[in-house]
């Protein structure tokens, strides 16, 4: 099962949709859960977060079965436990959202540390070039590598299902496409409707792929307030410098005292000029 949710920086509301409305057996039916979390830029270390101890039987299984292809493409896979608290409407990693329904999940991050509250949720300096070709390629790798291990029961085996150079091989043209469309294509959760064209496309391309797609809806929790441009044009203006305005200054200063000076001398005559700037004589009081 495949789930593409939106509302990741609005405590993933899409997630949290979906498990309310899914139907309990397709929540039990579920091994395990994996989230993903800023995985286009990292270097060659990945953190899986998780909600219960590392000890536990399955976490330590979803856990070695990552490790085990991370280091045939040497990349480190360390592991981060954070316990919820049920307390806190918010949680810190989408996979908190699944272990609120008690489905086992742990989330792949290049972060050490949950991030703030929409830290890491996009901005005006966001771009193409912030995302590696190369380094989502094989995060995919990763991904589904251990994936296909686990479900046809081939963990602890050095057999590379997703080998580079076969027909199951990760093709790169296909990731730099869809990473161009995605990075020009503004994504904003609450104005996205079932018949947008990004939705459109990813329906199309999930059902060339996997037996049943649908497509669920939902309107955001009253949280935020939305506004509904999505694209708008930004002026940005250069202004003078403080030392412009100062050169400008002085230049009108000297400018005036020249004129002034001139006039003086043409109408009056220069010792005129210099009684204006020569000190009057002092008034001595005489004694009574």
């Amino acid at each position: 099962m495949f789930g593409l949710t939106s509302g990741g920086p609005y405590n993933y509301n899409g997630t949290f949709k979906w498990l309310r409305s899914s139907d309990q057996r397709v929540r039990e039916s579920i091994d395990y859960a994996i989230c993903l979390n800023s995985v286009g830029s990292w270097k060659n270390e990945l953190w899986l977060h998780v909600s219960k101890p590392p000890e536990n039987v399955y976490i330590k299984q979803i856990f070695d079965g990552i490790s085990d292809v991370a280091k045939e493409l040497g990349v480190t896979v360390g592991v981060r436990h954070k316990k919820i608290n049920i307390s806190n409407p918010r949680v810190a990693w989408e996979h908190e959202q699944f272990s609120r329904h008690r489905v086992t999940a742990v989330t792949l991050s290049e972060l050490s540390s949950p991030p703030e509250f929409l830290e890491h949720a996009g901005g005006l300096y966001d771009s193409r070039d912030n995302v590696k070709d190369t380094v989502v390629i094989k995060t995919i790798k990763l991904i589904t590598e251990s994936l296909a291990r686990y479900i046809y029961d081939h963990e602890g085996r050095k057999i590379e299902i997703f080998a580079d150079g076969s027909s199951l091989a990760v093709n790169p043209s296909y990731v730099k496409l869809w990473l161009d469309l995605l990075s020009r294509t503004p994504r904003v959760a609450p104005f996205l409707t079932k018949s947008d064209p990004i939705i459109t496309g990813l329906k199309k391309e999930l059902s060339d792929h996997t037996a049943e797609v649908s497509v669920q809806h939902e309107s955001m929790d009253g949280m935020f307030t939305f506004y509904d441009v999505t694209q708008a044009k930004l002026s940005i203006y250069q202004v003078a410098s403080v030392t412009f305005d100062l050169v400008i200054l002085l230049a009108v200063a000297t400018y005036l005292s020249v004129l002034f000076i001139f006039l003086v001398i043409t109408t009056r005559g220069l010792d005129d000029l210099i009684s204006i700037f020569r000190r009057p004589p002092s008034r001595k009081t005489k004694a009574a």
